[in-house]
């Protein structure tokens, strides 16, 4: 997805990337959830974790047809989607939620920009909803590192998660 960009990468966001399939990593993570009356049910929908501090966090990738599947699990809680490349974004099925991403490399990280939001597969969701979406690859000394940021307009914070994670 990221062609030359790739190179530009830091080691540990490239080590992951190129890792062959199917591969493991581990650390921890810290995990907010906001406080409206909605978030429980549309973090069901997305099957977004709980809230916790230094969670134990492991994400097992492996190959899933043409794409790849990320399978999370904060402490209890799993977390699984299907990524893959569609129309030049990359397109994920969290839950009863399909994003599709554009992806940036920048200051050797990625950043991940909403593209599009369908729910169900089938109901488009308006773009404008998902501009409070910051999600982040990077890395700190030798670890991978992830954040991902999610403010609804209509809810206000959704879910916070950050961590690190090495290959196992």
């Amino acid at each position: 997805m990221l062609g030359p960009a790739l190179a530009t990468l830091a080691a540990p966001v490239q080590a992951l990337h190129a890792a062959p399939l199917p591969c493991r990593y581990a650390g921890l993570a810290r995990i907010e959830r906001g406080r409206h009356w909605l978030v429980p049910l549309l973090a069901a929908l997305a099957r977004l974790p709980e809230r916790g501090a230094a969670v134990p966090t492991e994400v097992a990738f492996s190959v899933h047809g043409q794409g790849e599947r990320w399978a999370r699990r904060f402490g209890p809680w799993p977390m699984v989607s299907r990524l893959w490349a569609q129309d030049g974004h990359l397109c994920e099925q969290l839950g009863a939620v399909r994003f599709a991403f554009d992806l940036q490399a920048r200051e050797g990280g990625i950043d991940w920009s909403v593209r599009r939001v369908r729910a169900f597969g089938l109901i488009p969701l308006p773009a404008r909803w998902f501009g409070g979406v910051r999600c982040r690859e990077a890395w700190q000394g030798e670890r991978y590192t992830f954040l991902v940021d999610v403010t609804l307009p209509w809810v206000g914070a959704l879910i916070r998660y950050e961590g690190w994670l090495e290959p196992q």
